[in-house]
């Protein structure tokens, strides 16, 4: 039998918009709600923070006029003792919870449906009871040795695409899962969306030097440990690709998912379908063009 990802498909459903920092994406799934109006597929109920102070958060709230919730977390791994917000230890993991329990109070007021995180940075198990989406600066469909390669935190799969020699990068949307302790594989969860080519930019140097410099790094690909030339490129594409892959990619996801587009089969395979009275078919993915939806087998 298949599980469409929300529960209730009889009304609009309610999303919470996490984010951290800019808010960027935010403000770009918002603007196309408000532009859709009445025909957008679901209702924005709250925006939640983890960074009050330095987040733009409050700021969207009030320019779309959406409740607040601020749950500082560095703040609250300092009051537990902690001085650094981490999950690599016992104590961290621990901490973390009692911050996620403490979050979920916080939102449980709102009836949230799902959640969007628009550059949400702590890793929260809220997203194994409540479907939670996240864009990802690669593409997830790209593996090597059957497993996802363009993976990891901040412009870390830029860097890893540009070393391969790939030509283009894609934003991904995935259906965020929980995270699980000393887990080797990152960015698992169903890949609901994957942009359109965004070409890469080397701005004159070629993939041969770049892979010199990645070779003579101490730090691997650890994100600000390495301020080289590698590093300077990939965050102008990852800011390239933010801006031609994730404003365009990750609206449409948004209303596709309120919609009750994607679901799940009795074997965990993803399913989608164009319009919510069309039948489901399985797929890797979907690629979101400018002239349409293309859905992606295999």
């Amino acid at each position: 039998m298949n599980k469409v990802f929300l529960k209730d498909l009889q009304k609009k459903p309610s999303g919470a918009v996490f984010m951290s920092g800019s808010g960027t994406n935010a403000e770009k799934i918002l603007d196309t709600h408000v532009r859709l109006g009445e025909r957008s597929a679901w209702r924005p109920a709250l925006i939640v923070t983890d960074r009050p102070r330095t987040s733009r958060a409050r700021e969207i709230a009030g320019k779309y006029n959406l409740p607040l919730a601020e749950h500082g977390i560095v703040s609250f791994y300092r009051a537990h003792g902690l001085d650094k917000v981490t999950l690599e230890t016992t104590d961290g993991r621990r901490v973390r919870d009692l911050w996620t329990d403490e979050l979920r109070a916080k939102i449980a007021p709102f009836h949230i449906d799902f959640g969007i995180l628009a550059g949400f940075v702590p890793l929260t198990n809220l997203v194994g009871e409540l479907p939670c989406l996240n864009v990802h600066p690669g593409d997830l469909t790209f593996e090597k040795n059957g497993r996802r390669y363009l993976v990891g935190l901040h412009s870390v799969p830029v860097e890893l695409a540009i070393l391969e020699g790939h030509s283009a990068l894609r934003s991904s949307v995935i259906l965020v899962q929980p995270y699980t302790p000393g887990a080797a594989e990152m960015d698992s969860g169903h890949i609901l969306g994957i942009s359109e080519p965004v070409g890469i930019e080397l701005q004159g140097h070629t993939v041969e030097e770049l892979r010199a410099i990645f070779a003579a790094r101490r730090n691997g690909h650890r994100h600000g440990a390495n301020l080289d030339l590698l590093y300077a490129l990939a965050e102008i594409n990852q800011e390239r690709l933010k801006k031609k892959g994730d404003w365009s990619l990750y609206p449409r996801v948004v209303e596709d998912f309120a919609r009750g587009c994607f679901a799940e089969d009795e074997n965990g395979a993803l399913l989608w379908r164009a319009t919510p009275d069309a039948p489901f078919v399985r797929v890797r993915t979907v690629e979101y063009a400018a002239n349409g939806c293309n859905p992606v087998f295999g």
